[in-house]
């Protein structure tokens, strides 16, 4: 993989993390385009640590309080914070489970390019449908009932296609979140997420004897970490401003390119 290379997916897995615009969509675009090889596993756990660190940092107060929340309110009645962060693991529980029972089937039935292009187009149509539904609601508003609701929508993005970042803005909208909750609920929900998967392909990559050029790891790991950062950054203003079209408009206008593509 060439530096160039590397860059380009790092700034492509950065920026696809957390819009909702389907991450595996992008990623075998240059592929199927240029030809391009698999980045490998290595670098797959690069860019995962770096957009792992951007959410982090963008949303450092909020996890400072949830953390601060949960260990304050440990045997009483929990606080506002400790409240939200009961709320993100049990949200984060049906991916967990749905994951581990459907991963076989994920690998070999819908791991294809068909299906990450009709699943930009469908979930994309379903993003615009949620634009319409969005109310005012705060954090106040995610009871036991939404988490799991969103937590569920969330167990969907295994399906390649779909965008984790997408489908949890669209069931948040539709339970009548504010945009901007609705976003930030979805990316701290990313964090256990985005963590677990860092670590299983850490685990997997300690297995294999895949050889480690690190001055690629540090190309990932940097511009995976700072393109997610702007994005999460400018993402939360741009739909307070502007709203989810564009991202609709861009999901089908790439799903059609994908289908020309491939058929």
């Amino acid at each position: 993989m060439t530096t160039e290379y590397a860059f380009f997916l790092a700034l492509i897995q950065g920026l696809t993390e957390f819009l909702p615009i389907s991450s595996s969509a992008h990623l075998i675009l240059p592929s199927a385009v240029f030809g391009w090889p698999d980045q490998g596993l290595a670098f797959d756990v690069a860019v995962h640590f770096g957009s792992l660190g951007a959410v982090i940092l963008s949303l450092r107060l909020e996890i400072q309080r949830v953390a601060t929340g949960m260990l304050v309110g440990m045997g009483r009645r929990y606080p506002r914070h400790a409240r939200l962060g009961w709320l993100i693991g049990l949200a984060t529980v049906p991916a967990v489970v749905a994951g581990l029972l459907a991963k076989d089937f994920i690998e070999t039935e819908l791991r294809s390019e068909l299906v990450i292009a009709w699943a930009t187009i469908g979930f994309g149509l379903l993003l615009w449908w949620a634009h319409y539904q969005s109310g005012q609601g705060g954090f106040a508003k995610i009871r036991v009932q939404e988490a799991l609701v969103i937590g569920l929508a969330q167990a969907l993005a295994l399906i390649p296609g779909t965008s984790r970042s997408g489908i949890t803005l669209t069931a948040g909208l539709w339970l009548g979140l504010s945009r901007r909750v609705a976003a930030k609920f979805s990316f701290l929900l990313s964090i256990p997420i985005i963590l677990g998967a860092a670590l299983i392909k850490t685990k997997d990559l300690l297995e294999t004897s895949e050889p480690v050029a690190w001055d690629l790891i540090a190309i990932g790991v940097v511009v995976s970490f700072v393109s997610a950062y702007l994005c999460i950054r400018l993402f939360l203003a741009f739909i307070q401003r502007v709203g989810l079209l564009p991202f609709v408009a861009y999901r089908l206008a790439l799903g059609l390119i994908l289908l020309v593509l491939l058929v």
